[in-house]
């Protein structure tokens, strides 16, 4: 039987963790991104095709690139934060995954198919890709604010001007600042939101 992990362990990943707007003053190394990065790599995609690409805005000068591409609700808060993540895909994972994989078969799953399969099935596993660093940043001590108001197209301009990846969401990192958090908000009952068939 596999163990579990202790009540301290999930209060951190789940039950305390809020999605945080407030940032304190102190940096997130390099090393600390490249850890998160370890740990949410390991998460399954379709395929293991691994479809997920990450670029983690922390230079000033990345951050002003960034900062027109924001809703305006949203600028405070992300240049504030120490590290603002992309969740990208990557138009042309198949290619990527055959190549890491050395299944050069793979290149031919979607030859063919319309442009919405290949969408459907990067955009997908990209999402959980992402939804993996958020708890793996967790893990390791990071609050997470995902965030989804930005304009897509002038983000895929500025930093993939090549067309090959495609932004999907921002995640902003740091070490939250929690003084002012309101309550957490409601959640579905398992009735609710679950059947079991």
């Amino acid at each position: 039987m596999r163990a579990m992990l202790d009540p301290s362990a999930l209060d951190l990943i789940f039950r305390e963790a809020r999605t945080l707007r407030r940032w304190q003053p102190r940096p997130v190394t390099d090393e600390t991104l490249r850890a998160v990065w370890e740990l949410a790599r390991l998460g399954p995609t379709s395929s293991n095709l691994q479809h997920g690409r990450f670029v983690f805005v922390k230079s000033a000068a990345a951050k002003e690139r960034l900062r027109p591409c924001l809703s305006h609700g949203n600028v405070e808060q992300t240049m504030a934060a120490p590290a603002t993540a992309i969740a990208a895909w990557d138009h042309e994972f198949a290619d990527a995954a055959a190549d890491l994989l050395g299944r050069p078969e793979i290149r031919n799953w979607f030859k063919g198919k319309p442009e919405q399969a290949t969408f459907v099935e990067g955009f997908r596993s990209a999402t959980l890709q992402a939804a993996y660093l958020i708890i793996a940043a967790r893990a390791m001590g990071l609050d997470a604010g995902p965030m989804s108001g930005f304009d897509p197209d002038k983000t895929n301009a500025a930093f993939f001007p090549d067309g090959r990846w495609r932004a999907n969401f921002l995640i902003n990192l740091g070490y939250g600042d929690r003084s002012d958090l309101a309550p957490r908000g409601p959640r579905f009952s398992f009735d609710q939101a679950c059947r079991i068939e």
